[in-house]
């Protein structure tokens, strides 16, 4: 499980300080190499900054990485002779730059993705996953795909819209008119700061309340598929204001999450009130419907006075482990054994708070080893 941290360093490439799971990893990305915020005075109410997350992971390695310029009304409440303690009121740019690499996370290097036609205000299409393919669909890949995906709401028929960028061709196309797979009357949510998951050669877009959407960004008329969540796990429609919609966006990340581990794919939910629930179910082979794996009273396990657990992320080398954060501390749940198998603290860099962008900040990976991703980046 790792964090993206921002670092003054003037170095070239990025680069991993690994910590003892379950403790949070850093991987540090050079701020030089990112487009720098405009100045602003460090005492009004309005600064900007950098921001910056891991969207998602190739499967085998590779990482995607986007960088939001944030300008936000931020108030001091608070200062001393060397910091300031601010109070965000409110983010004023509704349409903010975007810059997006692709990380070799073995080589540390960063390969730039263009903009998207021509501009850097791509917000819009944040919710983007990374899928690589191998020559004969064996041995290390040769190539990557990077893909976000749109419900078009101004058509007749319900469909969808997906931007892709090749890395053999070096550029983004844009298929329209993909036919809708939703079964229901219903709009998808595409949770924004959940990341897009690469499993079995397709790229998953996850709505936490409903389910996931799929489609092989390879394909030249990719086909979507939907597969619903668990029976009894399906939520009603956000309500339709903003509060609302925030609400719902904060309460399903911190208690649902997907993800991959060792090639199935599994979703796991926690009740919020006592004794805190967990249940994890795994994609069945089909990939038509889900079997329950796993169900552990967290209650028993955790010591009291520690605060309301949240989900971390899916151990990615055991589908049967799921990292849960309570409190400034990572615990690490075998669900097979029901019991706690590590605590550890999540380190200083780490800040915990409930936040809609938690499922971004916090992403688990498997380091690849370098004759399976290569020590040359292959996307060059």
């Amino acid at each position: 499980m790792f964090q993206l941290v921002l670092s003054p360093a003037r170095r070239q490439r990025a680069w991993f300080e690994l910590a003892e799971p379950p403790r949070v990893s850093n991987l540090r990305i050079p701020e030089h190499l990112v487009d720098p915020p405009p100045s602003y005075d460090p005492y009004g109410d309005h600064i900007a900054e950098i921001c910056g997350s891991t969207t998602a992971t190739s499967g085998d390695g590779l990482l995607l990485l986007d960088f939001v310029e944030c300008h936000v009304t931020a108030p001091i409440v608070a200062m001393d002779a060397t910091t300031q303690q601010r109070k965000i009121i409110k983010y004023t740019e509704p349409e903010p730059n975007v810059t997006r690499f692709v990380c070799n996370p073995i080589s540390g290097e960063l390969f730039r993705l263009p903009d998207i036609d021509g501009t850097k205000r791509t917000l819009a299409w944040n919710q983007m996953g990374l899928l690589t393919q191998s020559p004969a669909g064996h041995g290390p890949p040769d190539r990557y795909a990077a893909a976000a995906l749109l419900e078009d709401r101004g058509g007749k028929e319900p469909s969808f819209v997906m931007r892709r960028f090749f890395s053999q061709t070096g550029e983004w196309d844009k298929p329209v008119g993909l036919p809708s797979p939703l079964p229901l009357d219903r709009r998808i949510s595409i949770h924004s700061h959940h990341e897009v998951l690469a499993f079995a050669g397709r790229l998953w877009w996850v709505d936490l309340s409903w389910g996931a959407i799929s489609a092989d960004p390879f394909s030249d008329r990719p086909e979507l598929r939907f597969v619903e969540l668990p029976r009894g796990s399906v939520l009603p429609v956000h309500g339709n204001t903003s509060a609302e919609f925030t609400a719902a966006l904060v309460e399903n990340g911190m208690y649902r999450r997907m993800g991959v581990s060792k090639g199935r794919l599994y979703y796991v939910e926690m009740s919020q009130k006592e004794p805190f629930i967990l249940s994890l179910f795994a994609l069945d082979d089909d990939r038509s419907g889900w079997m329950l794996e796993h169900r552990v009273a967290l209650g028993r396990l955790l010591s009291n006075g520690g605060g309301k657990p949240w989900i971390g992320v899916i151990d990615p080398l055991n589908g049967s482990v799921v990292c849960v954060i309570v409190g400034d501390h990572v615990l690490t749940i075998d669900m097979a054994k029901g019991k706690v198998l590590r605590c550890a603290h999540m380190g200083d860099e780490c800040e915990y708070q409930p936040r809609t962008m938690l499922c971004t900040y916090l992403t688990s990976c498997v380091l690849p080893s370098v004759d399976r991703i290569g020590s040359d980046p292959f996307y060059r």
